[in-house]
């Protein structure tokens, strides 16, 4: 798939796990009637994504959220109990959405799955995506390797 800004959010089920337990919800409702900024990375607990990639959104909350953010949403191939564990111990605080793409199928569904070998196997790139009602509003997808334009501050610039 080609995606490019003004097309939907591809069909997709996002799994999540909050104190109610475990829940899946559809890329349909989450995105409906709201602005999101969704970011994507390879996995939780990794050496970017937890020291850059997701400290970044969480330190630029409050300024994302003023721009008329309704929610930001973390999304990464790793199932929701590792996701709602790397939120508690990254200080999320309820403010960041941990939602998994367990089985990929999200990314896939994005054209944004990549094999990163033996050791991570198949998961998303790392990117960012800017969604109000569903429709695709911003579009910004890393080189493998690369940590330049889904950063919050790039997010910030873009909205």
């Amino acid at each position: 798939m080609s995606l490019k800004v003004g097309d939907n959010f591809p069909s997709g089920v996002f799994r999540l796990k909050d104190e109610e337990g475990l829940k899946e919800v559809s890329t349909e409702d989450y995105f409906k009637s709201c602005k999101v900024v969704l970011f994507a990375l390879p996995g939780a607990f990794t050496p970017t994504c937890s020291a850059k990639h997701l400290p970044g959104f969480i330190n630029n909350y409050d300024e994302i959220i003023s721009k008329g953010v309704s929610k930001i949403a973390c999304m990464a191939v790793n199932d929701p109990h590792v996701m709602r564990a790397w939120g508690e111990v990254s200080g999320v605080n309820g403010k960041i959405d941990m939602l998994s793409d367990s089985d990929c199928s999200v990314s896939k569904s994005l054209g944004l799955d990549h094999n990163f070998g033996k050791v991570l196997g198949h998961r998303s790139k790392r990117f960012a995506i800017i969604v109000d009602n569903n429709v695709i509003k911003g579009l910004f997808v890393e080189e493998i390797g690369a940590f330049d334009v889904s950063t919050a501050e790039n997010i910030l610039n873009n909205l």
